[in-house]
């Protein structure tokens, strides 16, 4: 199934999920540079043009393009009441055919930690994946340190697989990663996390 060129809009409570446009940059740029410090420990290292103008214009004509192709839906996290861009969600890596799966990679800003944000995206982009996407399998890895996004996933109704090791370059060194995941028809119940 392609997305094509149809406006993905996700509505929770709280906030719209949509993709990135180029009006975002000023506000994609200065969040991300005063959480620099919250935001790096747990990604790959920036290269050094990140915050350009140009990176990000080459992020937004990604994420048209993904979005075109089916293989991707990168959403920011707008908040409805003041317009506010929180963090960003994706949903890549879609596989079709037998697999029917795909893969979240998510971000929150230091000022929005920690009240609910991701957690409500989170449920809102499973729902769509499994009811209109059609995909069986969701699929989410952190730092087996990082709390908030183990406790995130699990209160979403991921379960814990296992530990991939060297997973990602992270911080410029390779790290092993917890694995989650929600399935469509998930009949595993609760899993005990070591």
């Amino acid at each position: 199934m392609r997305l094509g060129r149809k406006k993905v809009r996700i509505v929770t409570d709280r906030m719209l999920l949509r993709a990135p446009v180029h009006g975002d940059f000023r506000a994609w740029t200065s969040l991300r540079r005063d959480s620099r410090g919250f935001l790096q420990k747990w990604e790959p290292v920036w290269a050094p043009d990140h915050l350009s103008r140009k990176a990000f214009t080459n992020r937004v004509y990604w994420a048209q393009r993904s979005l075109t192709a089916g293989t991707a839906l990168p959403l920011f996290l707008v908040r409805s009441e003041d317009e506010a861009l929180l963090g960003a969600i994706t949903l890549d890596n879609i596989r079709r055919g037998p697999a029917q799966a795909g893969t979240f990679g998510y971000w929150i800003g230091e000022p929005f930690a920690r009240q609910g944000y991701m957690r409500e995206a989170i449920v809102a982009l499973t729902h769509h994946a499994f009811t209109a996407l059609d995909l069986s399998r969701i699929e989410a890895a952190c730092l087996p340190e990082n709390a908030a996004s183990r406790g995130c996933l699990e209160k979403c109704g991921f379960k814990y697989e296992g530990v991939a090791q060297s997973y990602l370059q992270i911080a410029g060194r390779w790290r092993n990663h917890v694995l989650y995941s929600n399935l469509r028809a998930d009949r595993r119940g609760r899993t005990l996390v070591g």
